[in-house]
């Protein structure tokens, strides 16, 4: 126990030390957070957080091995010691030329995908799934693609989350040190050491990255920490200390990042954009656009980590009815926060929205609308217009449409469900004809408002019967004249100049 004191006092003093000087060479290498867009700080904040946490880690761990408090106990242990150092170097390397420079996401993807391969090339891997409550089952030739989904996904999962003062970094502190109690517990010495230290440099990093903070960690930190708790929660050791403790203790512990994951996932599909879009959608986000504080917003998803983190420990040590009341209370708080930020009445939301675009009048008129030009050319007097606008009122299936000259009385042109006309259901929309005239649609829609597509297609339609008015010789749809222009204006002499 004392290695791992010693190792996460001597991370906290080295990440509090390094942090600023991380901070002076962000801004000398213009590795800075600018206000304005998804970004919510007021002023430029530096973002190469990462390397006061990365270098305070690699610094602790190589003082401790340099003391001879770091052996090896076999050769595969020294075979995850190098495939953490590599794969968390490259981690932090490509997060920090993206703090740098910027990097394209199928560049970071691609890096992401090496690391992981690496990670698994060297001994982290997903051999065996062990669910609670179930029977373990090994998952052979699915080993690789399993590994490198879980490693990137936890990666994005913490690059995601990170969005506001202090949220990323506190989450993976109570994250890491549940992975550490469990190691502990459980005498996974490599996993213990590795928690201790990384949650230590966090510590030290949150005295600067707690709102208001004055760096952020970047890629660099969320890619490295992400990584290194992927790792962690598959590292060969740890599975087979104990049956229990499985993949689902870090996926319960990291429900937060996860389900923000999930649900960003979910949310740019239903809008049809790209998967790795940035946006305002993301849990933090909500709770602020719901008027709570930045603090308390990081607050309540510590609170929630924390109570995530109780039930993963529940699930590693209990038995099955203490695993089913953790199931259950995980499920609840997850459920419980995902009502809170109001996320299912986003989703009707948008499924309205998408109907509301997409209505089937709009449909309707928009399989109609090619075919108007063709009768209206047809069209010698102003009955003949209104024949065809009447057609157009009956075939798109609108209520009706009412034509009104200026200083006379409107003519309906009733659809087929006039008579059945309810004015709570009715949806209209109106457009000015000529010199004063006016044409009203109308129909029955469940539907407060008019539809964009709707308003655009209806509008093309009174163009259309405007110009063919004006065309037969409509006595109130008068052709625009000219104004007429004085000699004066021209340089013809005025009467008064003689």
């Amino acid at each position: 126990m004392q290695i791992y004191v010693l190792s996460f006092v001597a991370a906290t003093v080295l990440s509090a030390l390094l942090t600023p000087l991380a901070r002076a060479v962000a801004f000398r290498l213009g590795a800075v957070s600018q206000p304005g867009g998804r970004h919510i700080h007021g002023r430029a904040i530096p973002r190469l957080g990462g390397g006061g946490i990365f270098f305070a880690a690699l610094v602790t761990l190589g003082g401790l091995a340099a003391l001879g408090h770091l052996a090896p106990a076999d050769e595969r242990e020294l075979k995850l010691w190098v495939g953490l150092l590599v794969a968390a170097s490259l981690m932090f390397g490509v997060g920090a030329y993206d703090d740098v420079k910027g990097a394209r996401a199928v560049t970071k993807l691609g890096f992401q995908l090496l690391a992981a391969v690496v990670a698994w090339a060297c001994g982290f891997r997903v051999d065996v799934v062990d669910l609670p409550m179930m029977e373990s089952f090994s998952v052979g030739v699915l080993s690789l693609p399993l590994t490198v989904l879980w490693v990137v996904g936890i990666i994005n999962a913490v690059n995601l989350i990170d969005g506001l003062d202090g949220l990323a970094a506190g989450v993976v502190f109570f994250a890491g040190i549940t992975n550490f109690v469990v190691a502990t517990l459980m005498g996974t010495d490599f996993v213990a050491l590795i928690m201790a230290t990384v949650t230590g440099a966090v510590l030290g990093f949150l005295f600067y990255n707690f709102n208001p903070a004055r760096i952020f960690m970047g890629d660099s930190g969320s890619y490295f920490l992400g990584l290194t708790l992927a790792l962690c929660g598959i590292s060969g050791p740890l599975q087979k200390a104990s049956a229990a403790v499985s993949i689902a203790v870090p996926i319960v512990a990291l429900g937060v990042p996860i389900i923000d994951t999930l649900l960003a996932m979910l949310r740019r599909f239903l809008e049809r954009r790209p998967i790795f879009s940035p946006d305002r959608g993301h849990i933090h986000h909500r709770l602020l656009d719901m008027g709570i504080t930045h603090r308390r917003a990081v607050l309540i998803i510590y609170g929630v980590t924390v109570a995530l983190c109780i039930f993963s420990v529940a699930i590693a040590f209990g038995r099955n009815l203490a695993v089913g009341m953790a199931i259950l209370g995980v499920s609840t708080v997850l459920f419980g926060l995902v009502r809170f930020i109001g996320f299912f009445e986003y989703l009707a939301l948008v499924k309205r929205e998408k109907q509301r675009i997409r209505s089937r009048h709009t449909e309707w008129l928009r399989k109609v609308i090619m075919q108007l030009p063709a009768r209206l050319d047809r069209a010698r007097t102003d009955d003949d217009v209104v024949d065809a606008l009447r057609w157009l009122v009956r075939e798109a299936k609108l209520s009706s449409a009412e034509l009104k000259p200026p200083n006379a009385d409107a003519l309906v042109l009733a659809g087929d469900d006039y008579q059945d006309m309810d004015e709570r259901d009715v949806t209209q929309t109106t457009f000015v004809v000529g010199q004063g005239g006016r044409l009203r649609f109308l129909w029955k829609s469940e539907f407060g408002d008019v539809p964009p597509q709707m308003d655009i297609l209806l509008q093309l339609v009174t163009d259309q019967v405007e110009l063919h008015l004006r065309r037969v010789g409509c006595a109130w749809v008068r052709v625009p004249q000219p104004e007429a222009v004085s000699p004066v204006g021209v340089g013809a002499p005025s009467a008064q100049q003689g």
